[in-house]
This record gives structure tokens, C-alpha cells and sequence, in this order.
């Protein structure tokens, strides 16, 4: 029996990025019934939380029975480093400690898992905010207590060993999955929720979906649109839905400065079913971001039926496999090319959509919670 102390601390109640992955692993692991797997929860209080001596867990968590709260903060536990697994002794034993966001809190016994999800901040630090950039500095130290690092494809797995020099055997490779299944649609109020969205679904359009930052290459899509508009007479709109992220103001300013600025719409954070909504109608999905740790966005596109058009670079081509259509992220001609000759190949879309689809059916929660289970059993 393996006693798996498993931390939900990036788990918020608008979940997104890195508190989905770990939600939905949270479940995945419940629901698999490993017999030989005791899991429990733990999670780090927020400055505010520890300084007031509260345990308030977000209302998505509390479905969860007994969370327990770690010593200290994410900054204070960095601070003290390995000194703060001192604290600890009121927690319990365990057998290992599954750190799920690039950080694996120091408990004196236990094998000691960190996951690494992208390495943005050492590859790409301008795409970065200050905060953010502190990570290689977090993630070094952890890696003087960590056993085994979890990452999600094999051009991550390059980078954490060119970039961290951490030897190919301590990193394990697990995938991701989509938050939807091919019945979802089936579930859900399609009618209603459209007439909540402000949006006529009448009207084409290009989909991008992620947070909105300079990372994910949304001043280049918005540059295709226009070239596609201008040379191509594109009947389409643009529609980019994302919470505002680090550096949003040059992409806000792309779109006032465009000639189809009113074509070009940004809506923030949906509902799961609003944002399936919009996946499912739209006539392509657009994700030309130059850097991911998987892209999870590909997935759920094609999942939904919606062909992609994505980066030839990072972990993208492993994700979408033969499924979608890969184009240079710094090739703003190439794109908008990309983009017409879809719009304009019947035959192509629907080979894509089918593919698509086929691809999306090997990546499940289920198969995210066995691969999880195999890297326990591996330090076991």
C-alpha cells in the first residue's frame, strides 16, 4: 500500500492552466479505486490565510474529504527551504509527496515527486513576469530534495535536462486530457447557453483559446487576420478567449490599431459549457503560441470536433500528432496562408475534424491517473 500525499494548492475556484491539470487528476486518482494506493490531500494557505490563522478551502475542493493544510505559505517555505520539513511532524507519514506545481514541499521522510509543466521562465524569460522568473531559483532548490520530476512531453523532458541538468532516469513522462469527452455536447443546454452568450453564432470564426500574454503569439494571429481580410476577403471573425495574463496591454493595442478591430472579439473567462460552446461552432481553432508544456487547447478542440492550426515547435507536433496543420510561430505569411487554404479545402477540414478526433481518444484522465500510478510505483 503506497500512502500518496498528493498538494491541490494551484486548485482555485475559476479553474485554469495548471489548477485544472491538478483538479482533474484529483479525480482521476479517486475515481481509478487503486487498491493499492491511499491518497490524501494537502495544500499550501495563501499569505493571507496563515497570517490570519484560516483554512478555507475554494468551494471546488470541498467535495474532497479532509485537505490538510501545510505549515507555511509558498513564500515562507521557500524561504526556510529544506528547513521548513521540519514542521511537519503533525501531518503525518507518507510514502511519497506529489508536488503538482513546479514546487515539492520538504517532509523529512518520504519520496519527494515535483511536477514541471513548461520551462517558460529559463527558455523564454521575457515572455515572463518577475514573480514568475523566481521558479528557476524555487525549482533548483527542490531539486536537492526531489526524487522524481513528472513532466508532460518529450521536448519538455529535453529541455528540463539541457536547462536544469537533471539525468534522463529522474524525469517521467505522463500526458494530459481534456476536460471534455465526444458526448459532452450531448449534456448541456446548447440553446440556452447561446442565448446567455453575447455572440451571433451566425457569423464565422477563428477560435483562440489561452490566457492572454505575449507567449502564446496573439500579436502574429491578429496580423494573419488582418493579411487574410485584406488579401484573402475573409468573411470570418476573430474571437480570443482568455483571462488577461502578464503583458496583455501590446496585445489589446494590436487589436485597436487593426482595420477590423470590430471583427476581432475578446471575452474572458466562461464556463466550461460557454467555452465548448464556442469550440464546437467554430471553423478553426488557432493556437500559434512558441512555447508549451503540452497544449492542453489542441486537445480540447479536437476533441469537439474543430480542426487546429498550431506551432511546429515545443510539444505541439506530439500532441496533435497527424491531426492538425503545424506552421513556424515567427511566420505571420505562412499562417494566414495556412488559415485560407483550410477555409477553402472542404475535403481537408473534415479530414482533420476525423483525425482530430482519433487523436483526442488517446488521452483520458483515466489513462493520466494510471501513468501517474506507474511513476508512484517507480519510487515505491
Amino acid at each position: 500500500m503506497m500512502k500518496v500525499l498528493f498538494d491541490c494548492t494551484s486548485v482555485r475556484d475559476r479553474i485554469s492552466g495548471i489548477g485544472y491539470y491538478t483538479y482533474s487528476l484529483m479525480k482521476a486518482l479517486q475515481k481509478g479505486n487503486f487498491p493499492d494506493l491511499e491518497l490524501n490531500f494537502c495544500r499550501q494557505p495563501s499569505m493571507k490565510q496563515w497570517l490570519k490563522h484560516q483554512q478555507d478551502l475554494p468551494d471546488v475542493l470541498k467535495q474532497f474529504s479532509s485537505i490538510q493544510f501545510l505549515p507555511f505559505p509558498v513564500t515562507v517555505s521557500d524561504f526556510l527551504g529544506k528547513s521548513a520539513g521540519y514542521f511537519t511532524n503533525n501531518i503525518g507519514h507518507f510514502d511519497i509527496i506529489h508536488g503538482t506545481d513546479h514546487y515539492v514541499y520538504p517532509f523529512k521522510e518520504g519520496k519527494k515527486i515535483m511536477n514541471i509543466h513548461d520551462l517558460t521562465f529559463l527558455k523564454y524569460p521575457q515572455f515572463c513576469t518577475n514573480i514568475v522568473k523566481q521558479y528557476t531559483r524555487r525549482i533548483k532548490k527542490c531539486l536537492s530534495w526531489t526524487d522524481l520530476i513528472i513532466t508532460f512531453a518529450e521536448s519538455t523532458k529535453k529541455d528540463i535536462i539541457d536547462y536544469l541538468g537533471v539525468k534522463e532516469e529522474k524525469i517521467f513522462i505522463t500526458s494530459e486530457a481534456s476536460r471534455y469527452d465526444f458526448n459532452y455536447l450531448k449534456t448541456i443546454n446548447i440553446d440556452l447557453i447561446k442565448s446567455k452568450i453575447s455572440y451571433d453564432f451566425s457569423q464565422k470564426y477563428l477560435l483562440f483559446v489561452s490566457t492572454i500574454e505575449p507567449r502564446k503569439n496573439i500579436i502574429s494571429l491578429i496580423k494573419a487576420f488582418n493579411i487574410c481580410k485584406e488579401k484573402y476577403h475573409l468573411h470570418h471573425h476573430l474571437i480570443l478567449i482568455g483571462n488577461k495574463g502578464w503583458q496583455y496591454e501590446p496585445i489589446f493595442a494590436e487589436i485597436e490599431n487593426s482595420p477590423f478591430s470590430d471583427q476581432i472579439h475578446h471575452l474572458g473567462y466562461l464556463t466550461d459549457a460557454q467555452l465548448a460552446i464556442f469550440y464546437a461552432h467554430a471553423d478553426m481553432f488557432i493556437y500559434p503560441s512558441f512555447y508549451e508544456g503540452f497544449g492542453l487547447p489542441i486537445l480540447e478542440a479536437m476533441t469537439l470536433g474543430t480542426p487546429v492550426i498550431t506551432s511546429s515547435v515545443s510539444s505541439m507536433p506530439e500532441v496533435g500528432g497527424d491531426a492538425a496543420i503545424y506552421v513556424n510561430p515567427h511566420d505571420v505569411d505562412a499562417l494566414a496562408n495556412r488559415i485560407y487554404q483550410l477555409g477553402l479545402d472542404p475535403i481537408l477540414r473534415q479530414s482533420l475534424i476525423e483525425k482530430g478526433k482519433n487523436r483526442a481518444k488517446l488521452y483520458s484522465w483515466e489513462r493520466v491517473a494510471q501513468e501517474t500510478l506507474k511513476a508512484y510505483s517507480y519510487l515505491a
